[in-house]
Formats: structure tokens, C-alpha cells, sequence
């Protein structure tokens, strides 16, 4: 597929976006450090912004995606839910098909446009 053409999946909840490349890689980067401030760090954002993403994607669905501990002695933390997990991994899958599905359109697509 070629990196002139893309598109971007977002799953819309009323007025927001409940998730979408964003907020998965944000769930992608909570799964590797553990925390929404390192998270945030390691996407280039600040801890508010993180925090309002995950707030936003916990809002909109059923259950929430991520859950944090305060700190104390052992400090605080966060975590992708079971349920993060398994909307996060129906996200990438749904990436990967729709990506699949349209490449020819989009190669299509890429070779119309001006240089």
C-alpha cells in the first residue's frame, strides 16, 4: 500500500471519537510502560492530554479500557483492561481488513494524484 493514500478508521460515540489511531496507539503505549504519564511521554503529549484520551475512550464504551492506581510506597500505574485488550486487538483487526480490502483503490487513488 502506498503512503500517499491512507485512510483512518474512527469509531465515533455521539460527539467524540471513542476510538481511533490515537487512542489505540495511547493504549498500545500504556500496555508497554504501564502508566498514562509514560505513555504520554513516549507519544510526544503531555499527561493531560493522555489522561482527557483515555477518559474519552473509558466514557464511551461499556466498561472501561484503562484502570489506574494511585501511587503510594509502590507507586501508581495503569492498566489496559481485559476489555481494552480485546477492543484494542477488534481495532487493529478491523485496520488490517479494511486496509486489505481497498489497497487496489487506494494504489488507484495514488497514482492520480499531482506531484
Amino acid at each position: 500500500m502506498s503512503d500517499s493514500v491512507s485512510i483512518k478508521i474512527r469509531l465515533h460515540n455521539q460527539d467524540s471519537v471513542a476510538l481511533g489511531p490515537g487512542k489505540a496507539d495511547l493504549l498500545d503505549a500504556i500496555l508497554q510502560h504501564g502508566s498514562i504519564s509514560a505513555a504520554g511521554r513516549a507519544m510526544g503529549m503531555s499527561y493531560k492530554r493522555a489522561w482527557d484520551l483515555v477518559n474519552t475512550m473509558n466514557l464511551s464504551f461499556s466498561k472501561p479500557l484503562v484502570v489506574t492506581a494511585k501511587g503510594g510506597s509502590h507507586g501508581g500505574g495503569a492498566e489496559v483492561t481485559e476489555f481494552g485488550k480485546s477492543i484494542l486487538t477488534a481495532y487493529r483487526d478491523l485496520e488490517k481488513k479494511a486496509y486489505v480490502s481497498i489497497a487496489d483503490d487506494l494504489e488507484k487513488m495514488t497514482q492520480l494524484l499531482g506531484s
